[in-house]
């Protein structure tokens, strides 16, 4: 059995955020050792795993809960997890859409600085005015 300090530190996760997930409900409630200690064993390792590993894709408190549910029932179809994956890949490819249309903002903000003095400053005469800008960048997907 595990202390909860030697379950964070076997995963990566902070102690703080073990008890989080455990009062949401993506990780059981531990076990207590006669004095009280959280106690894990290798399922909830395995799990906090999964979370974190989950985590690092960018999935949702939500949708790691749904993928937990649906590993619960290993008799279930896998279209289910595979529309959860295809529903964080359409986010993934939005977020990257609006991070190209930053970096090509900014590369013609600083393109279109003449760097003489800060009263000429096209980088601040764009940051003013969101109406300078070439792309709708603040909606993801844009």
């Amino acid at each position: 059995m595990l202390s909860i300090g030697t379950l964070a530190r076997r995963t990566g996760t902070n102690v703080q955020t073990i008890r989080y997930y455990e009062q949401i409900g993506l990780m059981p409630e531990p076990g207590r050792s006669e004095g009280g200690q959280r106690r894990y064993g290798t399922l909830e390792l395995d799990r906090l795993a999964f979370i974190r590993h989950s985590r690092q894709l960018g999935f949702s408190l939500e949708a790691i809960r749904e993928l937990l549910d649906l590993s619960d029932s290993p008799e279930r179809s896998c279209a289910q997890v595979d529309a959860v994956a295809q529903k964080q890949l359409r986010e993934v490819e939005a977020r990257i859409s609006r991070l190209e249309a930053l970096r090509m903002e900014l590369q013609r903000m600083i393109s279109e600085c003449r760097s003489d003095r800060v009263a000429n400053c096209r980088i601040l005469e764009v940051l003013r005015d969101h109406e300078e800008c070439l792309s709708d960048h603040d909606r993801p997907g844009s």
